[in-house]
């Protein structure tokens, strides 16, 4: 374990150094930015209300966050997921911990890995103190602990896999922790995580994961897709089941079997979609239901029982590719974004009319993530390749709140937060276990935050 900026972990075969850092750094454009107007005057920058001027810089306000950390992994991240733990639920007291599973989209095959991270001694920022001020008496060497007790820290277990991770998703099945990724060979593979998850809880257990070095051997593979694809799920009522969807339209569903070390793949896919599907999910309530998404600009509802076409479907729900879904838990409303930079929330009660219950256009780019909070129905978060994450509440009504921004005009009142600082985003979560805190990943790296708005 190591103090932010230092070596944490080294490759035997590369350099590789994470790196965990507390709050940003003063020339951070992270976060809800503050634009510089003249010396000493500042006023809220918008992302894509106003561009900023020649000199203007993005200055990140660290009171609109409860907690705000980074790390970066060497390669890059374009998939992960949250490992839940057994700290418990509902937990809000710093310091936090959380476990991370996530794939390496590296620039050769044979650098590609597959990560899993426990982040801990996650405090939050500044303002966290509760009023504390150091005493005149207090001295620099106990200031200077104080900070050191506090940084953050990382272990981080790599296991060697060739060829680029697309997707990630992690379930619990059983006693075993598993992983279904996608990669760029074409295959959908199954992996348990039992040991990289002992090593990042246990120095000994680390030492010996390191000097073995193997390559993540898969539990199963399945290589029946006819080409590499992004769609994947588990679904959360049958332990062990799992969809998967390819680039060449096709849809497979995976029944377990043995205890969750093998599975039954039916070989006929469903087809209705006429180009690649980009996303997959699940429904949280019916154990034999899952939606799907596609470049043919349709969102589906299909049920296992009856193969090989989908109940519902919303032909034109977008006017360009839909990448990215998400079933709410609680209520029966689905959420999509597109290459269209829009999001649309769908009542699937009166699915059938192709229309959606809201229809929001923040995101000046292609929406690369969407998500419901956990545990606030009517919170839900998304990401664009504008390098925002936005934050919405559809519990606002038009009358319940004024300007949120003087001097803006235009912003919807259901937005609660856009969050900046890195560089092309590519998937975010709500943390399950502690309420209001999101990671994302980006080319520049992770962030672990949570804001004063959820």
């Amino acid at each position: 374990m190591s103090a932010p900026g230092e070596n944490t972990f080294e490759d035997e075969e590369r350099d590789v150094v994470e790196d965990m850092d507390e709050e940003g750094s003063d020339d951070d454009d992270g976060g809800e930015g503050m634009e510089e107007e003249g010396e000493g005057e500042r006023k809220v920058y918008v992302p894509g209300i106003e561009p900023l001027q020649a000199g203007e810089e993005l200055e990140m306000d660290h009171s609109a966050y409860r907690m705000y950390h980074e790390c970066q992994t060497g390669a890059p991240c374009l998939s992960f997921d949250i490992l839940r733990d057994a700290e418990g639920d509902r937990r809000e007291q710093f310091p936090l911990s959380m476990l991370v599973c996530a794939g390496t989209q590296a620039d050769t095959a044979l650098k590609n890995r597959l990560l899993v991270m426990r982040m801990h001694n996650l405090h939050g920022t500044q303002k966290d103190k509760e009023g504390e001020e150091s005493s005149d008496e207090e001295s620099d060497e106990e200031e200077e602990e104080e900070d050191q007790a506090k940084k953050p820290q990382m272990e981080l277990a790599m296991m060697p896999h060739y060829g680029g991770i697309n997707r990630v998703r992690v379930t619990q099945c059983g006693e075993l922790s598993l992983a279904a990724m996608w990669s760029e060979k074409g295959q959908v593979e199954i992996f348990n995580l039992r040991r990289p998850l002992e090593a990042v809880h246990s120095s000994a257990a680390m030492a010996a994961f390191v000097k073995q070095q193997e390559e993540a051997t898969p539990l199963f593979t399945f290589s029946g897709h006819m080409s590499e694809g992004f769609a994947l799920d588990w679904s959360p009522k049958v332990p062990g089941r799992l969809v998967s969807g390819d680039c060449k339209k096709n849809i497979h569903v995976w029944e377990p079997k043995e205890g969750g070390t093998l599975w039954q793949i039916d070989q006929r896919p469903f087809s209705s979609h006429t180009k690649s599907v980009e996303d997959l999910q699940w429904s949280p309530t019916e154990a034999t239901v899952f939606a799907s998404c596609s470049v043919d600009q349709s969102i589906r509802i299909w049920d296992i029982r009856a193969p090989p076409n989908s109940m519902l479907s919303a032909d034109e729900a977008h006017t360009s590719d839909i990448n990215v879904i998400s079933w709410n838990r609680s209520e029966p409303f689905l959420l999509s974004g597109g290459d269209d930079g829009l999001l649309k929330v769908w009542d699937l009660r009166q699915f059938k009319t192709g229309r959606p219950v809201a229809n929001f256009k923040q995101h000046s780019a292609p929406v690369t993530s969407v998500e419901w909070n956990p545990v606030d129905s009517s919170v839900f978060a998304a990401s664009g390749a504008d390098d925002v994450i936005s934050q919405w509440d559809l519990s606002v009504e038009s009358c319940d709140v004024g300007a949120r921004v003087e001097g803006v005009k235009d912003l919807p009142p259901q937005l609660l937060f856009l969050h900046q600082g890195q560089t092309e985003i590519k998937e975010i979560h709500w943390h399950p276990q502690i309420p209001g805190v999101m990671v994302s990943t980006a080319l520049s790296g992770f962030n672990v935050f949570r804001t004063i708005s959820v």
